[in-house]
């Protein structure tokens, strides 16, 4: 017992040390979203402001760009993409992980083999993918590139996996088909794991810039970091106290989410590690 002292020690040093080096740019942007413009250039740094400009920076936040708004679009943007997600990566992870067919084995290294593409790769056939539809500058031109994920098919595959064979035979014995299967029996089980994997799209894509970047100009349709740039002044310079409030508002909606459903979340990921 005592011999695991030290490796427990610097198991825990390691983790607080990556926790805070990982909170600092967190705390920093807080801590800006407070202070004047002259506290935020000034020499020397202090996480407490002098002079508190809270309401100041938060006001014009909201109000010098339509916020609000953005995060709207955000918020809808993140929602159809992840039920399109899952009406797409379900079915499709249930037939790799529960049906036996010829070429199942290289439609799942297919997958794979998606897993290792950034999607910036894909950036430029799906953008005259786009233009040939006569979607760009849509909300639909957020969602298409993303309505299939091969990290979703994944997830969901590795979880149906540890779902025993008998639970599938018997809905069949009762009458069920393969998708009401899917539905009615496999996704309800497997919930940790699609809010797992929920948690990930709705982070990914509401933090994404370099698609909205490409796919829309109209500030009516800007989700949250693209729409945030907006505080940037080519003449006057960036404004800073704003801007970090402004993503302060951004971020805090995800950190919320995450702390809501973290157990659901670490069960999802480790559950279908068995296999």
């Amino acid at each position: 017992m005592t011999s695991l002292r030290p490796a427990a020690i610097a198991r825990h040093a390691t983790l607080l040390l990556t926790a805070t080096i990982i909170s600092v740019p967190f705390v920093w942007m807080v801590s800006l979203s407070v202070k004047s413009p002259g506290e935020i250039f000034r020499g020397h740094f202090s996480i407490l402001p002098q002079q508190w400009h809270l309401v100041e920076n938060y006001g014009r936040a909201l109000t010098a760009s339509p916020l609000p708004k953005f995060m709207l679009n955000g918020l809808g943007v993140c929602l159809a993409i992840l039920l399109l997600q899952i009406l797409v990566c379900a079915p499709a992870a249930y037939a790799l992980a529960k049906l036996k067919f010829r070429g199942r084995d290289l439609l799942f290294g297919l997958v794979l083999v998606g897993l290792l593409i950034p999607h910036q790769v894909l950036a430029l056939p799906q953008f005259i993918m786009g233009y040939k539809l006569g979607i760009l500058n849509t909300y639909a031109a957020l969602v298409f590139p993303f309505i299939v994920s091969p990290f979703g098919i994944f997830l969901m595959r590795q979880f149906f996996k540890t779902i025993p064979d008998d639970v599938v035979h018997a809905a069949r014995l009762d009458g069920l088909s393969e998708l009401a299967i899917v539905w009615r029996v496999m996704v309800p089980m497997a919930l940790p794991a699609i809010i797992a994997f929920s948690i990930f799209s709705i982070v990914s894509h509401w933090n994404d810039l370099f698609w909205p970047l490409i796919a829309v100009r109209s500030e009516d349709m800007m989700p949250p970091p693209l729409g945030i740039m907006t505080f940037r002044n080519e003449e006057a310079g960036n404004d800073y106290g704003p801007l970090m409030a402004a993503s302060t508002l951004v971020v805090a909606p995800l950190i919320v989410a995450f702390l809501a459903a973290q157990r659901w979340f670490v069960e999802g990921l480790t559950g279908g590690a068995i296999k």
